[in-house]
């Protein structure tokens, strides 16, 4: 049985509102102030939260912003219950971070249905979906369902790329994010002087052109191109403009969804900082190891050019070269036919990482 907090310090339709929930099935707490609301709040961990806007001790306002940073509670469905119909009051709330509003007096159907709503929403929210285009497809067609200003794209299939082919060229207009459901692509910056700057390997069940679809620029940051056959969604960014700045829990998990690489970049920008070029081609050869990327099964082998793996750890290719050299001499790795690097003693390279 879902449990719904009441927060209204006007007697009777404290007891009103709960009377109509209680006839609907669901479990019923209340509280008459915004001190007491807080602490039931709390304890009690309901599914949805209906609050007055004027209270003594502590208004509505004052309640959902001290709720919203507790994180056991900042995810909780807020419904704001107000007898003011300003906009400005409205508009306030809103940006605060309440997911809806009655106004006072309000019919039945209207208060069970701002519930009703709120619990699916919420339940949506908690839900977990595939990496794969399927999911992707699963959560933007539940976000339109679930959300009545989104707009988003209908027959989202999956296109496939050929080796060498570009997806974007860096400073040309970003208009595209792009997932992979299959195979791997390579982003790059060129410099002035016409050399490349590998800035990632991406492979299945991540996303690409995302940091370009944030700046304010409007282009794409990088270059992208595929190393071995993709299959990629493209989600236009008139698609990603709306989940990301509509409704914020929405955008929230879909951030989540789509930032696979900051964490990456930020890891790899701190360890070319401060590790040896021995240690950012250990960590390299192991990330793809684990994440499958680039067919680096014990067979076929890690397949990329000397340049790019150059590229990802910071140093000139004949340095990689020269390293990745040690590396076969060392037994940690062979060299299979066109190139490819298999890997041999992980745990060898995984102390190399830890301890140089």
């Amino acid at each position: 049985m879902k449990k719904i907090l009441i927060i209204e310090d006007n007697q009777d339709v404290r007891e009103n509102t709960a009377d109509i929930l209680e006839l609907a099935n669901y479990e019923v707490c209340t509280a008459e102030n915004g001190k007491m609301g807080i602490e039931l709040a709390k304890s009690k961990k309901p599914d949805v939260i209906i609050c007055d806007i004027m209270m003594p001790e502590l208004n509505g306002y004052d309640v959902l912003e001290y709720l919203s940073e507790d994180e056991k509670t900042a995810t909780t469905p807020f419904i704001f219950l107000t007898a003011k119909t300003e906009k400005t009051d409205i508009r306030k709330g809103m940006n605060l971070g309440a997911d809806d509003y009655l106004t006072k007096p309000f019919e039945e159907n209207e208060l069970l249905k701002a519930v009703e709503v709120r619990l699916k929403k919420h339940n949506f929210l908690k839900k977990e979906f595939s990496k794969d285009i399927e999911g992707i497809n699963q959560f933007l067609d539940e976000v339109s369902s679930h959300d009545s200003t989104a707009r988003l794209s209908k027959d989202r299939d999956g296109i496939i790329y050929k080796k060498r082919d570009t997806l974007f060229m860096e400073g040309d207009a970003a208009h595209t994010l792009y997932f992979i459901q299959s195979g791997s692509i390579k982003t790059y910056k060129t410099t002035e002087s016409g050399k490349c700057l590998v800035t990632g390997i991406f492979g299945p069940e991540q996303f690409v052109g995302q940091l370009s679809l944030l700046n304010d620029i409007g282009t794409y940051v990088d270059t992208a191109t595929v190393l071995e056959q993709a299959e990629v969604l493209e989600i236009p960014k008139i698609d990603f403009t709306q989940l990301v700045y509509g409704d914020k829990l929405i955008a929230n998990k879909f951030i989540s969804m789509i930032s696979n690489d900051l964490i990456d970049i930020q890891e790899r920008l701190v360890g070319m900082a401060f590790t040896t070029v021995r240690q950012r081609l250990a960590k390299t050869l192991l990330d793809f190891y684990e994440k499958g990327t680039l067919n680096n099964t014990r067979y076929e082998g890690i397949d990329i050019s000397r340049e790019d793996l150059a590229g990802l750890i910071g140093t000139a290719t004949e340095t990689a070269i020269r390293m990745l050299t040690d590396f076969k001499d060392e037994g940690l790795v062979t060299i299979a036919e066109r190139r490819r690097i298999i890997v041999e003693n992980k745990k060898y390279l995984e102390d190399i990482v830890l301890f140089g």
